[in-house]
């Protein structure tokens, strides 16, 4: 029985898969290749790029016009900047990627002789030469990971590439594919040992095109649940299909990773006549989030770098508009996959949403000294007035010494308070949170089932600017508006006062609203 997976390229024979040649257009593709253009793929990581790869060579040489081989350079990254050892690894895993996908005993022949008698700041353009002639149809070669090097190692890899370019497809390959994470002009980004800036598109003015491998539409979601189905009658309810949706808007590797949790790891969902419910994928994300996945972790590692905080912090504070930000770092961090420019910029997924701020506060969250039972009342529901006046408190006496240590500290009121919540949400329920750049405001919906029923809870975050009545008049209307979209049964308003020195006795406060017939209760800190 085929299987969802999450780990390395997706083979159809094996796993439940979209065909990966209807994951771009095939026909521009075919059509750059026969005007012997040099272009770039580029898109997130773990969402197909080496499947649809892989499939690409298979399909140009089933029809017979070239001589396609894929290639995954990545092993030259830990060489660094021995431009020598990384040329010499390069070569190697092309000859060999050719020997094993293609037969070709060529490709391996030539790249002894070249390694053993060409100078190391040539050898690829050495080998690719002798290779294109030797071999009896263009060649369209396709290069994995190759923004994984840095310093003088890619430069070199670029400008060997660019000076054998005039003499395609005779003496040079007739098509490059150089696919990774991040298109062209961030490679010069990349920086060497003596931090020097690399000037990648200027190394590499010979791309025709950066093509992008988008992330599953609604239909493609469900098309390829559905494909367990069919393969086990195994149902999933639509409630589950919209839900595998709306947390992951497509994202392949978040798709396959809820099914496989659901239908596999879940000892229960391996039964095909248990359908697999909305419950259920809730659950799944629950897990992945808590076992800490590699996609998620390295998510969470992202988070560290400069330019990613730029952007992330201010998506979650809220205040800031686009313009403030530089458009390289926008771009940058669209390209890692970790927030779409579509509309409001804002975290690409409900998961993301909701890893990022657990992941900055996973350490605060261990060791916040609360106890979820002390806020249970007897019918089993969050006593969440007592929580609040608790995290005032809290708030009161530690957060000077705990925001210091967020980096993210222009959002350590927001991510403190979080990490509050999660602490005590743990014991059993969930936030679902809402937030991007320009809202002004963070919204989370609190979600804890007990044994009447689901206490549904809107809180709401916001920083004060100026007036203390207008940020809470402000506030008073989206809490309102989210409580009434989200069904929710209490409402609550928290404004966080950085006035500088000012007293905490003026800072902590306590107040009920009623706004359109909604009491709503006002929190300061």
């Amino acid at each position: 029985m085929r299987f969802f997976t999450t780990e390395g390229p997706v083979n159809c024979a094996d796993h439940y898969c979209l065909p990966p040649l209807t994951r771009f257009d095939l026909a521009d593709i075919s059509g750059l290749i026969a005007q012997k253009k040099y272009f770039l793929l580029h898109a997130p990581r773990q969402t197909g790029k080496t499947t649809c790869l892989l499939t690409l060579a298979e399909h140009l040489n089933r029809q017979g016009d070239y001589h396609a081989v894929y290639a995954n350079i990545e092993a030259a990254q830990a060489l660094r900047e021995d431009v020598a050892q990384a040329m010499a690894t390069i070569v190697t895993y092309i000859a060999t990627s050719a020997a094993t996908l293609t037969g070709d005993e060529i490709a391996p022949s030539i790249m002894r002789d070249v390694l053993a008698n060409s100078a190391p700041g040539a050898q690829l353009g050495v080998f690719l030469t002798r290779w294109s002639k030797a071999v009896d149809k263009p060649i369209v070669l396709m290069l994995d990971e190759v923004d994984a090097l840095v310093g003088d190692t890619l430069i070199s890899l670029l400008r060997q590439l660019r000076a054998g370019y005039p003499t395609r497809p005779g003496a040079f390959p007739q098509s490059l594919i150089l696919c990774g994470v991040r298109d062209l002009q961030d490679y010069r980004i990349q920086a060497s040992s003596e931090k020097s800036v690399i000037t990648g598109g200027s190394a590499f003015n010979i791309k025709a095109e950066s093509l992008r491998l988008g992330d599953f539409n609604q239909r493609e979601v469900e098309t390829l649940l559905l494909e367990h189905t069919a393969e086990t009658g195994q149902v999933f309810t639509p409630e589950a299909l919209l839900l595998v949706w709306e947390l992951t808007q497509g994202q392949p590797w978040l798709v396959n990773a809820l099914a496989y949790e659901t239908t596999w790891r879940d000892k229960a969902g391996r039964d095909p006549s248990r359908p697999i419910t909305a419950a259920a994928i809730q659950q799944a994300k629950e897990n992945l989030i808590q076992r800490r996945v590699t996609h998620l972790d390295q998510l969470a590692d992202k988070l560290r770098e400069p330019r990613v905080r730029r952007v992330v912090e201010a998506i979650l504070v809220g205040e800031q508009e686009p313009s403030a930000i530089p458009p390289d770092d926008i771009t940058y961090v669209r390209d890692l996959g970790l927030i779409k420019t579509a509309g409001q910029l804002a975290i690409a997924n409900p998961i993301y949403r909701e890893v990022v701020p657990r992941e900055l506060t996973w350490g605060t969250q261990l060791t916040i000294s609360q106890e979820p039972a002390w806020y249970i009342r007897p019918d089993g529901q969050l006593d969440l007035p007592k929580l609040l006046a608790a995290f005032q408190q809290f708030f009161r006496e530690h957060s000077e010494s705990w925001l210091q240590r967020f980096d993210y500290r222009e959002a350590g009121p927001q991510l403190l308070l979080q990490a509050f919540l999660q602490r005590i949400l743990n014991g059993g329920g969930r936030i679902d949170r809402e937030y991007g750049l320009g809202r002004r405001r963070t919204d989370l919906l609190i979600v804890w089932p007990y044994a009447g029923g689901v206490q549904r809870a809107v809180i709401e975050l916001k920083l004060r600017y100026g007036d203390l009545e207008a940020t809470i008049a402000d506030g008073l209307a989206q809490t309102w508006a989210y409580a009434d979209a989200s069904g929710a049964g209490e409402a609550h308003l928290v404004i966080f006062d950085r006035t500088p020195g000012k007293p905490w006795a003026e800072k902590i406060w306590q107040r009920v609203e009623v706004y359109r017939g909604y009491a709503i209760t006002v929190w300061g800190c």
